[in-house]
């Protein structure tokens, strides 16, 4: 089923032609659903050493003519935005990376600091033809879940290899068991559609080749597919109807760096030029969550669902027990809500199922008089008859 439909349905996400062709605005349980990826992706990000910034929605035209991105890109891009009382030009942020460049420019750093690694989920806008927008697949603005590593030339294969493996740990936890790997070089044949020196560009086909030769990663190496700045590994996974999209991408850049004149201070306290990696594991958070919804059917998994739990009294009668249920699971951080709706329980059950809420928790007088919940789960019917504390630890275990 397309997700566009599972998402209308799930109230996730709309589109507003009042807003704009390809710009998706984002309902409660959709903005749920987007926090809970930050949030998985920042802690593993957190505990690789990674650092969180945020950067403008605009730049100054000439940021992106430094970086070669308004040369390369800008007759596809939107229109400058101009300010009223001057000749500055703005434009949207079509890319994360010049704005990284800057900030590792602020400062001085010492071979002691490297590797830096900023992280940013940062949204971009890009102006895709009207006939190629689809869904959350191809939109005009999204959030890249965007990282740029600033290392020395010695730490480059090793941190290709960290991220090679975050990115392996991400696919995994995601559900996604299946993927190939794609190395995109240059074309030999355009060498003029590629920015930077040829030994540049050696230095960082090399540093990839080698990094998916000691991780032993079946590869196929596609020629004409690198970014304009230096080459890249993409990631492919194949989802439960067989179909493979690209996910994240990984890219060596000895390119921008110089042209921002990026350095560090050595051993011997003169200045050196930082390698830089760019990298994605999601792409961005909205392809990732178009994916997720179409491989599992709107059945995602417990962790990343808006709503876990539903309690479903039989009547207004066993409110009070069911607002007791909702105070303790509220506790162990449960998204869980009453329905409180004046309809059969029979209809309460359909809809959440149609709703694909995990669990739901039947409450009448005989849960009331003993103290416990009847626990249900989506797809599997009726689960048994448990104590409060054995219920919350089953839904919560399952969470963990």
């Amino acid at each position: 089923m397309d997700h566009i439909k599972i998402g209308k349905k799930l109230k996730f996400f709309i589109f507003s032609d009042r807003v704009g062709s390809g710009l998706p605005l984002w309902l409660p349980r959709g903005t749920i659903l987007r926090k809970n990826l930050e949030n998985f992706l920042t802690d593993i990000q957190k505990k690789s050493g990674y650092e969180m910034i945020i950067t403008p929605h605009i730049g100054h035209k000439k940021l992106y003519v430094i970086s070669g991105h308004w040369n390369k890109y800008g007759k596809d891009s939107f229109k400058p935005i101009q300010t009223p009382h001057s000749e500055e030009e703005f434009l949207l942020k079509p890319m994360n990376c010049p704005h990284h460049c800057e900030i590792y420019r602020s400062q001085e750093w010492s071979y002691r600091d490297l590797p830096k690694r900023f992280a940013e989920f940062g949204t971009v806008y890009r102006y895709e033809q009207s006939g190629e927008l689809h869904g959350l697949t191809r939109v005009r603005g999204f959030t890249q879940d965007d990282a740029h590593i600033f290392c020395t030339y010695d730490q480059l294969l090793e941190e290709l290899k960290k991220v090679i493996n975050l990115f392996f740990h991400v696919f995994r936890r995601l559900g996604f068991l299946e993927y190939t790997v794609r190395v995109s070089l240059r074309d030999p044949k355009k060498i003029n559609n590629y920015i930077g020196s040829e030994k540049n560009w050696k230095k960082a086909e090399k540093a990839i080749l080698l990094a998916v030769k000691e991780e032993k990663i079946e590869s196929t190496i596609h020629y004409g597919e690198a970014a304009f700045y230096g080459p890249k590994l993409d990631f492919l996974i194949k989802d439960s109807l067989g179909r493979n999209w690209q996910l994240g991408t990984i890219q060596v850049d000895y390119n921008l760096p110089e042209r921002f004149d990026l350095y560090y201070r050595g051993k011997n306290n003169e200045k050196h030029r930082p390698v830089m990696i760019h990298r994605a594991p999601f792409g961005s958070l909205e392809r990732i969550i178009a994916i997720l919804i179409e491989h599992t059917k709107g059945n995602l998994p417990l962790w990343m669902v808006p709503n876990q739990v539903v309690i479903l009294p039989i009547s207004d009668k066993y409110i009070v027990y069911a607002k007791k249920i909702l105070n303790l699971m509220l506790n162990y951080n449960i998204r869980v809500f009453i329905d409180k709706r004046n309809e059969k329980i029979d209809k309460k059950i359909r809809d959440s199922e149609e709703n694909k809420i995990p669990y739901m928790i039947i409450l009448g007088e005989k849960e009331v008089i003993t103290q416990t919940i009847s626990l249900r789960k989506h797809g599997l019917g009726h689960i048994g008859i448990l104590s409060i504390s054995n219920g919350i630890n089953t839904i919560f275990k399952e969470i963990n």
